[in-house]
């Protein structure tokens, strides 16, 4: 039996400010895991894809035009696929520390939708999502984990 979700996968954007200039020694811990966090991203079930530059990540790509956001922007099968890794091993660890790295944000920080099954958003795409959570709330156009909606079919759009 196919999964309902089969034809979409998950899209998923967040966004952090940094205190500090990621070559700066207060980042450094967070540079540091920036590769085996992917890494273990990349290893996950459920994970399909993840947005990154010739860095190999995706710490040099403009963001809402403020040069001191960050990005992370991917593809997942489904949400239970995307929380299995963000709060288990390293990345959870990660989330623990975020503090120390970046500026605590009034507004929404990350936005989920669906996508049809290998689409790659991109990030004016994901800026819009994020954009629109934050004036309308979560809606089946961008939603969170705690507020998520099915993935609907194209003729209910």
């Amino acid at each position: 039996m196919t999964s309902p979700t089969a034809a979409h996968e998950l899209a998923q954007v967040n966004i952090a400010r940094l205190k500090a200039p990621l070559d700066s020694p207060q980042l450094k811990d967070f540079v540091d895991a920036l590769d085996p966090v992917n890494a273990v991203a990349d290893a996950s079930d459920g994970f399909v894809w993840r947005l990154q530059s010739d860095s190999g990540n995706a710490t040099d790509v403009p963001v809402l035009g403020d040069d001191w956001l960050i990005v992370n922007l991917s593809t997942w099968r489904d949400p239970n696929a995307l929380t299995a890794f963000m709060y288990q091993g390293q990345h959870r660890e990660l989330l623990s520390r975020r503090r120390d790295w970046f500026e605590r944000l009034a507004e929404a920080a990350t936005a989920l939708w669906w996508v049809p099954a290998g689409h790659r958003p991109t990030v004016s795409e994901a800026e819009s999502r994020l954009l629109h959570l934050r004036e309308h709330g979560p809606t089946p156009h961008a939603f969170t984990l705690r507020t998520s909606f099915p993935p609907v079919a194209p003729a209910e759009r």
